[in-house]
C-alpha cells in the first residue's frame, strides 16, 4: 500500500490486533457467525510519521447505514453545545448570515446547537436511517458521502465545516480536504475534532483503533495533509471527549497565524517522542500486558462466581472484547442506552445486547466498555454503586480538560 497521507511506500507494522469483524456490525440472531473478518493493523510511514491502517473495509460497508447516535450521550451533546458556542464567539459574533456544513453529520446533534445560534445549517451523512432521523427532527441533512463531487453539487461556500470523529475515517481523503478547500469561505474555519494518538498512547485507549478509524492523528501529521491541500491549523486544544481529543481549528494557508497554545502544544507533542516509531512500539508492548491484566482480573472474578454484564456497547468495545477474546460466557450481556441495538449481538464474541431500562436485575461487576463516558457513568449509577455493584474501567483516561 501507499501511505493514506503522503503517497510514499516505506510502511513498517508496528500493532498487530489480530482478524476482527468490522465493529459497529451489530448482529441480528440469524446473523451469528456469518460476519466477515478483516486485519486489524497499524502501520507507521517513515515518511511523514502517520499511524494508519494497512487494510480497508470499504466506506459503503461501514457507513452506509448503522447504528450510532451522537444525541444518545448527554455529555456528547453538552461537548457539542461548548464547541459551537466557541466557534460563534470567536470568529462569527454579531455576523448575519452565518452557515455551517456538519460532515459526517450522524443523527444532526451538532447542528442542532448552531441553529439555536441563527446558523444555516447543512448535514452530509452517508448512513441513511441516521440521515432520516436528522431530518425528521428538523436538522437539513444530505444522504451522501461527503467528497469533492458532493461539494460541487452542493454549489455554495460556508461560514464553517465541522468534523467531529470523522476526519480519521476517511477512504477518499485527499477528495474531502479538496472539497473544503474548495467550499470554505476565505475568513471560514474549518474545526476537525480527532482522537489525538499522543493521548491514545498515554491513556491505553488501544480500542480506538478499529476499521472505521483509517488513520490516528498528530499533530504533526494532520498539518502534513493539510498543507498539501492548501490549508493550515492556526489553533487546537486538548479535550477529554473519547479519552484524548484535538479540537483544531483551521484556515485557508496564510490567512491566520498560529496561536501560542498551538505552539505550546506542538513543542510538548516534539519532547513527547509521540511521533517516533519507538513509541509505537512501546505502545504495542503495554496493550500485551494490559490484555493479559484484564484477562486474569476476569478470570478470578468468574472463579468467584460473580456476575459480570459489559457497561455499554460502543463500536470501540467490540475491539477489546475481540482481542481479549472475550464472549457471553465471561461478560453474560452489554447493556447499551441506544434502541437501535436493542436485541442484537456484539460482532464476533456475540454477546447479547440488553437496553438499560429493560434488565432482568443486576450483576456483581460492570465492565465498563464506555469508559470514555466515565464521569458521567458514574455520576447516574451512583445508587448501584452504593448498593455494591462494581464498577471497572479497563482502561482509565486521566487527560485534563
Amino acid at each position: 500500500m501507499i501511505c493514506r497521507v503522503c503517497d510514499a511506500r516505506n510502511l513498517t507494522p508496528v500493532i498487530d490486533l489480530g482478524e476482527q469483524p468490522w465493529c459497529n456490525h451489530f448482529l441480528t440472531r440469524d446473523q451469528i457467525g456469518k460476519e466477515p473478518f478483516y486485519p486489524l493493523r497499524v502501520v507507521y510511514c517513515q515518511e511523514c510519521s502517520t499511524a494508519q491502517l494497512d487494510y480497508t473495509v470499504k466506506k459503503e460497508i461501514m457507513f452506509g447505514d448503522h447504528t450510532y447516535l451522537s444525541g444518545v450521550t448527554k455529555s456528547l451533546s453538552e461537548h457539542f453545545r461548548g464547541v459551537a458556542d466557541e466557534v460563534d464567539r470567536n470568529f462569527f459574533a454579531g455576523k448575519s448570515n452565518k452557515s455551517i456544513l456538519d460532515i459526517g453529520s450522524n443523527d444532526g446533534t451538532q447542528l442542532k446547537h448552531f441553529q439555536s445560534m441563527g446558523y444555516d445549517v447543512l448535514g452530509v451523512e452517508s448512513s441513511t436511517g441516521t440521515a432520516d432521523i436528522a431530518n425528521k427532527s428538523g436538522v437539513p441533512t444530505l444522504n451522501a458521502f461527503f467528497n469533492f463531487e458532493t461539494m460541487q453539487k452542493i454549489g455554495r461556500k460556508f461560514d464553517v465545516f465541522h468534523a467531529a470523529g470523522v476526519f480519521f475515517h476517511l477512504e477518499e481523503l485527499h477528495s474531502v480536504c479538496d472539497a473544503i478547500k474548495f467550499g470554505l469561505n476565505e475568513d471560514g474555519v474549518f474545526v476537525v475534532q480527532f482522537i489525538y494518538m499522543k493521548s491514545v498512547m498515554e491513556n491505553m485507549a488501544f480500542d480506538q483503533i478499529y476499521h472505521e478509524h483509517l488513520l490516528y492523528y498528530t499533530l504533526q501529521t494532520i498539518e502534513v495533509l493539510l498543507k498539501r491541500h492548501g490549508l493550515s491549523m492556526f489553533d487546537a486544544r486538548l479535550s477529554p471527549i473519547h479519552g484524548g481529543s484535538i479540537i483544531g481549528f483551521i484556515g485557508h494557508e496564510g490567512q491566520r497565524a498560529p496561536s501560542q497554545r498551538l505552539t505550546a502544544m506542538r513543542e510538548a507533542e516534539e519532547v513527547s517522542g509521540c511521533n517516533d516509531i519507538e513509541a509505537y512500539h512501546a505502545f504495542d508492548r503495554r496493550i500485551r500486558q494490559m490484555r493479559e491484566k484484564n484477562l486474569a482480573y476476569l478470570a478470578n472474578a468468574k472463579k468467584e462466581g460473580k456476575r459480570i454484564w459489559g457497561f455499554g456497547a460502543p463500536v470501540k468495545g467490540n475491539t477489546m472484547l475481540n482481542y481479549f477474546g472475550v464472549g457471553p460466557d465471561t461478560i453474560e450481556y452489554l447493556i447499551e442506552k441506544n434502541p437501535l441495538r436493542r436485541g442484537l449481538y456484539s460482532p464476533g464474541m456475540h454477546i447479547p445486547i440488553l437496553i438499560e431500562d429493560e434488565l432482568p436485575g443486576t450483576p456483581d461487576i460492570y465492565f465498563v466498555l464506555a469508559w470514555n463516558f466515565k464521569t458521567e457513568i458514574l455520576a447516574n449509577n451512583q445508587a448501584l454503586i452504593d448498593s455494591g455493584v462494581e464498577f471497572v474501567f479497563p482502561v482509565d483516561p486521566k487527560v485534563a480538560a
